[in-house]
């Protein structure tokens, strides 16, 4: 037989508190049938007027409405406080009242006696625009803000709640997250719907209090005259003070309570403090300050309005204008002095951490111990020109090179430095600190002596003299390279041989993102009919392999839209691409207009055309070229490139289009900045000089 659930019981606070709240509730209820002594009548009084005054304070301090979720509540116990003390009074009023003005206790009394200066007239004009303003201004705009809180909140919930869905499915947030915002969500839309029917309390209070000061006034007199013999005149005296010192008693807290609801509502979507949110953005406008001190200066000078109300005024609004500015300015730097801390403690955490020792940079420049110092004074001009360096190459390839990061290494020789792509170590040189360089190629050379070596970015012929002699090389003609504008060339050369693997995912889209809508959308058609994000990548690296600028990006997208939805060989898109800017290509290797060639004699064209196997299509499958043809075409090629190469004068390799990118291949083992063009990709209008054949 199963077993029948187990009683839970609530948790009861150890404290009894919920026993004295219960109590509390009860008493309250009493006073509406028990007659109770005045001096309890006073004390119901007072903690009327003190229990609304804590209500209005809590609802100026609280950072957002939802903190102060209990009001609609408490503005129904102490509601309900006001109306059993009103109905005590009432009974005390109408049993008592010819007694005098001291039956219904001392509080009562008292307000009469403040608000009225002994003429009840006085105090029923009080009374009415007490309950006017209550009813009329507070709470029927504090009753309307409500309602429409109420509508806007529940119609917005499915929208929020689509939206915590929304970031919990990204990942953006937590489950625990989404839990504590879907029960804010919910804490939000019962205190709106609650304070819509709450503010009807203040509302009813309102039209309470008023007909029950009128029961009181026409009750007393009819009782005074009949039952007790006083005169008219004398019972209205006596029982109009009461009943309206009872009134405003009454509309005092009611007016309070009032207020705190309609602060309450009216916070909208501003945090913080009430204090806070109206001060600071009252204040936060210095010339409005300004204005309305020059106002209040000008209404001074009125003839006929008093001088110092509107002097003082000027003067607190002006000395505000001009205080104001001077402390946001201290806030703010004092705010950005924190951030700087904070950013220089995260770093140094970061620094420190063991995540920072995976991290590599994508470029850096290493530095030996001597050769450090030796640039330790141009280090200022060693980043400003690496940064004017990372601005050419944007400019001249079309996308951003990731930092350089200048670092010491004592791992390394003292006079050696090294760079370093992604970690790995790519090219490397000693140093001659103290020289300067001279590079000669197959020209003359100084007379002043010096080592001959090979200057390490181009690998040309160099002369290292003595940094003293600096001013003698140049009455001689030639041009002497300092070490730091040595190590900076072989880091750009290092970078032009490196763009391929320096272009990230990362940076095509920003590419892409950049450029007008519609290449936009064609690209977004591309990547998602033919061929992927990566795809294009690979067509990009594959065109900067070969140092072509990528800055025209829009007529890369043209190009390949052309080509994808017929071939899927990057390689085969890569080569239709590089046809099309035939234009840009030429032009960047042309010098002056002139393109130098070096042509690729009839014995190796037909030697690369028979290597070139194809399928049944006719498509080319493979290049397979006999190793010792390979050998003799490397050493041929090397011999005549040198040869043109030591003259120091650009020149390009001209090939046929379906051998193009093959001979590149080997080519860029040899030398590696030489460019290889195919005869298609030669542009027209372009003055073509031959310089020779590899034959």
């Amino acid at each position: 037989m199963a077993q029948p659930p187990a009683l839970v019981l609530p948790k009861v606070a150890p404290n009894g508190r919920d026993i004295g709240f219960a109590a509390g509730i009860i008493a309250i209820l009493c006073v509406l049938f028990l007659p109770i002594p005045t001096f309890l009548i006073d004390m119901g009084l007072a903690f009327s007027i003190a229990f609304s005054v804590l209500i209005l304070m809590v609802s100026l301090w609280i950072q957002r409405p939802l903190d102060f979720s209990s009001f609609p509540t408490i503005l129904l116990i102490s509601t309900m406080v006001r109306l059993s003390l009103n109905i005590a009074t009432t009974r005390v009023i109408l049993s008592n009242g010819n007694e005098g003005h001291d039956a219904a206790g001392g509080v009562i009394a008292g307000f009469a006696s403040l608000v009225m200066s002994g003429d009840f007239v006085i105090g029923v004009i009080v009374f009415m625009i007490l309950v006017t303003v209550n009813f009329i201004v507070i709470t029927k705009g504090a009753t309307r803000i409500a309602e429409v809180g109420a509508r806007f909140t529940l119609d917005a919930i499915p929208g929020k709640q689509m939206s915590i869905d929304a970031d919990l499915s990204a990942g953006m947030i937590d489950e625990k997250e989404a839990q504590r915002r879907r029960s804010e969500l919910e804490q939000e839309s019962s205190f709106f719907g609650a304070m819509d029917g709450a503010s009807k309390f203040v509302r009813g209070d309102a039209i309470a209090g008023l007909i029950i000061t009128a029961i009181n006034i026409f009750g007393g007199i009819i009782i005074g005259y009949f039952r007790y013999g006083m005169e008219i005149g004398e019972a209205a005296d006596v029982f109009v003070k009461l009943s309206v010192g009872d009134g405003i008693v009454s509309q005092v807290p009611a007016l309070v309570v009032s207020l705190a609801a309609g602060l309450l509502v009216s916070r909208g979507g501003s945090t913080g403090s009430t204090d806070k949110a109206v001060l600071d953005q009252l204040s936060g406008y210095p010339r409005a300050l300004f204005m309305s001190a020059g106002l209040m200066a000008v209404l001074a000078l009125v003839p006929g309005l008093p001088l110092l109300p509107f002097l003082a005024l000027g003067t607190v609004m002006g000395f505000g204008a001009w205080i104001i500015p001077r402390r946001l300015e201290a806030e703010n730097q004092v705010r950005r002095e924190d951030e700087e801390k904070k950013v220089v403690q995260t770093k140094e955490a970061e620094k420190d951490s063991v995540k920072s020792a995976l991290r590599t940079a994508e470029i850096e420049l290493a530095l030996g111990k001597q050769v450090s110092t030796r640039l330790l004074g141009a280090h200022q001009e060693l980043a400003f020109r690496v940064g004017k360096m990372r601005k050419k190459f944007a400019s001249q390839y079309g996308f951003v090179v990731p930092e350089i990061k200048v670092t010491d290494d004592i791992m390394i020789q003292e006079k050696s430095y090294q760079i370093r792509v992604h970690g790995t170590t790519i090219a490397s040189n000693t140093l001659r600190v103290g020289d300067v360089l001279v590079v000669t190629g197959a020209g003359r050379k100084p007379s002043i002596p010096g080592d001959e070596i090979r200057e390490p970015a181009f690998g040309m012929p160099a002369v290292s003299i003595l940094e003293t002699f600096a001013e003698d090389l140049k009455r001689e003609g030639f041009h002497p390279i300092d070490n730091v504008s040595v190590v900076l060339t072989h880091l750009s050369e290092v970078i032009r041989n490196n763009l391929p693997q320096l272009l990230s995912y990362k940076d095509v889209k920003i590419l892409i993102d950049r450029l007008d809508p519609e290449y936009k959308k064609l690209a977004d058609e591309i990547c998602s009919s033919h061929m992927s994000y990566s795809g294009l990548q690979a067509v990009l690296k594959l065109l900067l392999a070969e140092r072509v600028s990528i800055r025209n990006l829009h007529l890369i997208l043209e190009a390949v839209a052309e080509l994808a939805p017929h071939v899927r060989k990057t390689e085969q898109i890569v080569e239709h691409v590089r046809i099309r800017m035939s234009q840009q290509l030429c032009g960047d290797l042309a010098d002056n207009g002139v393109l130098r060639v070096l042509r690729l004699g009839t014995k190796w064209d037909m030697i690369f055309h028979q290597a070139l196997k194809r399928d049944a299509k006719g498509e080319v499958v493979e290049f397979d070229i006999d190793p010792r043809s390979l050998e003799e075409f490397s050493e041929q090629a090397t011999k005549v490139i040198r040869e043109f190469m030591d003259k120091g004068l650009p020149f390009v390799l001209v090939t046929s289009p379906e051998t193009r990118s093959y001979v590149r291949m080997i080519i860029e083992r040899l030398f590696a900045t030489l460019p290889v063009l195919s005869h298609v990709e030669l542009a027209k209008g372009l003055e073509i000089k031959i310089l020779g054949a590899i034959s």
